[in-house]
């Protein structure tokens, strides 16, 4: 027969190996769904770039005269993020993430909110 300090040291040993693989098990979980939103938010700037650089080339392609309103969200995944327009590319950084794509010649700097693109005499000019 066992003795009390026998069991109570097994039992010690059983419950720190459970709660040893239970905290590998939730920083497993923690670790992909970390990634997995690191991949949205890339698709997302992606996207708003992708927006952009057409915004700007419908623009350009167009006749003098054009002009069109377009937006651009505050915020990307309840998150401040950084958009310019740097040396003929638009460039989008977050926290986690940055992208440059780039883009026709542009007067002008683009912004959060509403922002008006026009051709004139084939200029493009952004908030001018």
């Amino acid at each position: 027969m066992k003795n009390k300090s026998q069991g109570g040291m097994e039992f010690l040993i059983i419950s720190g190996a459970v709660l040893f693989l239970f905290v590998i098990f939730f920083v497993a979980i923690q670790t992909s769904t970390e990634g997995r939103n690191k991949e949205k938010e890339l698709i997302i700037i992606q996207n708003l770039a992708l927006s952009v650089q057409d915004e700007i080339s419908l623009a350009s392609e167009s006749a003098s005269g054009y002009q069109r309103e377009f937006t651009i969200p505050q915020k990307i995944s309840n998150q401040d993020y950084d958009i310019t327009l740097v040396e003929g590319s638009v460039y989008i950084k977050t926290g986690r993430n940055a992208l440059s794509l780039q883009v026709d010649e542009v007067i002008g700097q683009i912004k959060k909110g509403i922002n008006i693109i026009k051709n004139e005499q084939g200029k493009i000019y952004l908030n001018q």
